[in-house]
C-alpha cells in the first residue's frame, strides 16, 4: 500500500529510411498524427504523405501510441508517398475530410476512449492551413464558404464527441434509449438520475499502519502515492475516525457505494479529478486536527466540511465558469451565468445522495438534512472564485472585535474560509508534492485557452500557453491570494502560521528565485576559451 505512481516513459521507436537508421521519441499522450507527423519529418517528406510501417516479418504496424517497441538491430521499414501534384484542392480537402472522419468512426468505436484533446488542436491547425490556402488561391466564393461550413460542422463534432466520451465512462441509465437528434445526450446535465456503475466490495480492505493514520492528519501528506482504491479506504477512515458515521448513523456499505460513486463521476481532467477532491479533503481532516475544530464546531459542522470537499467538483469538465459563461454553454443558460459549475457540483451530489444506496444521510430526520444540504450547498458555492473578496472581507468583519464561535453567520463564514482554503491549499504542501499540481493546472489552462482561440472567444493571459511561466502563474497568486487568506485565518487559529503560512512565503520566495534565473541572460560562450587551449 502506498506505493509511488510510476511516471510514464517515453517510448523509442527505430526505423529504416531508405537504408538510413532513424529513431523516434514520443509518450503515451502523443496522437496517432503526431507519430505520423515525426516519422515523416524524419523522413524528409511532407506532413500530407502516405506514412506506412513493416516489420521484420514483412507485417504492416499501426501507427498509434500502442505500437510495439523495437530495437535498433530490428527496425521498422519506413515506405512514404507523396500526394500527387496534379491533385485538385477540392480532392486534397476532400481526403483531409475523409480522413477526419476516419479518426472519428475508429476512436468512437473504442468504447468511449475518445481523446478529444489529442486530435483536436491537431485538427484545427490541419483545416486552418487548408482554409487560408483556399482563399490565397482563389477559389470560387461558393467553394469557400462550403469548405467553412463543413470546418464548423467538424469543430461541433469535436465538442459533440468529447460530451459524448464522458459520458461513455458516467453512469446513467435514461439517456441510452434517447436519440441524439431527438435529445442531444449532455454530459453537463444534472437531469438525470446517476446510479453505481459497480458495487461493493469492489475495493478490498485495507489496513492502515498507525503511521500513515497519523501521516494522514499532517498538511504534509503526499497524496500522490495512493492508488484510487487506497484513496477510498483513507477516505472511508477519515469519516469513521471524525465519528461522522456514528453521527449520521449511516451504514457503512453505503458509505463504500457513495465514495465510489462520487469517485465514477469526477472526470479524468489534468487537475479537477478525484485525486483533487482526495487532496482538498484530507486537507481539510488535516485542519479539523491542527486547529482542534471540534471544540469550536458540532459533528454535524465537521460532517458539512468533509463532504462539501468530497463533492466540491462533482463532474467538472475542465473548463472555468469564464469559458462557460463566453461560451454560452448549457450549465451557464441553466443557472444564468451564476456561479455555473459550483452549481452543477451541487446538483450532482445531491443526485448521488438522492439513490438510496448512496445516501449518506438516509438515517437522519428531515430538519437535520435540510440543515445539512443547506450547509453543503453553501460550501460548494463559495468555492467560485469570483467570490474570494466577498468571502473574505465578510470573515475579517466577523474577526472584530472578537470572533463569535456562538453566531450562525460567523460560523458559516468561518467554514466557507476553510473550505476555500483547503480547495486552493497545494503550495501549503512540500515542493515535491505541491509543484506536479502547478503542472496539472497549466496543462488544463492551455486546453481551455487553446479551444478559446479556436473558437473565437477572449482568452486569459494567466491561461495563454504563449504568455504564462510556472513561476509567473504561482508568484501572484500566492502574495496577493494565499498567503494574505491564511494569514487571516491564523489570527483565529495562530498554529497555522507556522504549519500553513511559512511554507507559503518558502514556496512564494522559490518561484521568484525561479523566475529570476529563467530572466538570467545565458552565459558566456566557452567557444574562445576552447580555441585558446587548441592552439597552445
Amino acid at each position: 500500500m502506498g506505493n509511488a505512481s510510476s511516471i510514464e516513459p517515453t517510448k523509442t521507436v527505430f526505423l529504416d529510411i531508405d537504408g538510413k537508421k532513424e529513431k523516434i521519441m514520443f509518450s503515451r499522450h502523443c496522437g496517432s498524427r503526431d507519430i505520423h507527423d515525426l516519422i515523416a519529418h524524419a523522413a524528409g517528406v511532407s506532413r500530407y504523405a502516405e506514412i506506412s510501417l513493416r516489420d521484420s516479418t514483412g507485417a504492416f504496424v499501426s501507427l498509434n501510441p500502442t505500437m510495439p517497441i523495437n530495437t535498433q538491430s530490428s527496425p521498422y521499414k519506413v515506405t512514404s508517398k507523396e500526394p500527387s501534384p496534379t491533385t485538385g484542392d477540392g480532392e486534397v480537402f476532400t481526403q483531409v475530410l475523409s480522413q477526419v472522419a476516419s479518426q472519428f468512426n475508429n476512436q468512437l468505436s473504442k468504447e468511449g476512449v475518445f481523446k478529444v484533446e489529442e486530435m483536436k488542436t491537431d485538427i484545427a491547425t490541419r483545416l486552418s492551413a487548408l482554409e487560408r490556402k483556399m482563399e490565397l488561391e482563389g477559389l470560387k466564393a461558393v467553394e469557400i464558404e462550403k469548405c467553412k461550413r463543413d470546418i464548423s460542422d467538424i469543430k461541433d463534432q469535436i465538442w459533440n464527441a468529447q460530451k459524448k466520451f464522458v459520458d461513455f465512462n458516467r453512469l446513467s441509465d435514461d439517456t441510452s434509449t434517447v436519440s441524439d437528434e431527438a435529445h442531444p445526450v449532455s454530459s453537463l446535465s444534472d437531469e438525470r438520475k446517476i446510479s453505481l456503475k459497480r458495487d461493493v466490495p469492489s475495493y478490498p480492505k485495507y489496513t492502515l499502519s498507525q503511521e500513515t493514520i497519523e501521516y494522514l492528519k499532517q498538511p504534509t501528506f503526499d497524496i500522490w502515492h495512493w492508488e484510487p482504491n487506497e484513496m477510498l479506504s483513507l477516505l472511508e477512515h477519515m469519516f469513521h475516525e471524525l465519528g461522522l458515521v456514528a453521527e449520521f448513523n449511516i451504514n457503512p456499505i453505503t458509505l463504500k457505494r457513495f465514495f465510489l460513486c462520487v469517485q465514477e463521476n469526477y472526470r479524468n481532467n489534468p487537475f479537477h479529478n478525484f485525486r483533487h477532491c482526495f487532496c482538498v479533503t484530507q486537507m481539510m481532516y488535516g485542519m479539523i486536527h491542527l486547529c482542534h475544530l471540534w471544540e469550536v464546531m458540532t459533528r454535524e459542522d465537521l460532517g458539512i466540511l468533509m463532504t462539501a470537499c468530497v463533492c466540491h467538483d462533482l463532474d467538472h469538465p475542465g473548463y472555468n465558469n469564464t469559458y462557460q459563461i463566453n461560451a454560452r454553454t448549457e450549465l451557464a443558460i441553466r443557472y444564468n451565468d451564476i456561479s455555473p459549475l459550483e452549481n452543477h457540483h451541487c446538483a450532482v451530489a445531491f443526485k448521488i445522495l438522492s439513490n438510496p444506496e448512496c445516501n449518506i444521510f438516509a438515517n437522519v430526520d428531515k430538519d437535520t438534512f435540510k440543515r445539512i444540504r443547506a450547509g453543503i450547498t453553501m460550501l460548494i458555492l463559495a468555492t467560485d472564485m469570483a467570490r474570494h473578496g466577498e468571502i473574505m472581507d465578510n470573515f475579517k468583519m466577523k474577526l472584530e472585535p472578537e470572533f463569535d464561535y456562538k453566531n450562525k453567520d460567523s460560523l458559516d463564514t468561518l467554514k466557507m474560509v476553510l473550505i476555500k482554503c483547503c480547495d486552493i491549499s497545494n503550495e501549503v504542501r512540500p515542493m515535491e508534492v505541491s509543484e506536479p499540481w502547478v503542472d496539472c493546472l497549466l496543462e488544463e489552462y492551455f486546453n481551455q485557452s487553446d479551444r478559446e482561440k479556436m473558437e473565437g472567444l477572449p482568452v486569459a493571459p494567466f491561461m495563454d500557453r504563449d504568455k504564462v511561466t510556472k513561476p509567473t502563474a504561482q508568484i501572484g497568486f500566492i502574495k496577493f491570494v494565499l498567503i494574505p487568506m491564511f494569514e487571516t485565518v491564523a489570527k483565529l487559529f495562530p498554529v497555522i502560521d507556522s504549519t500553513m503560512v511559512e511554507p507559503l512565503r518558502i514556496a512564494r520566495d522559490r518561484y521568484e528565485d525561479m523566475k529570476e534565473k529563467n530572466s538570467m541572460p545565458p552565459p558566456p560562450s566557452q567557444n574562445n576559451k576552447k580555441k585558446t587551449v587548441t592552439e597552445k
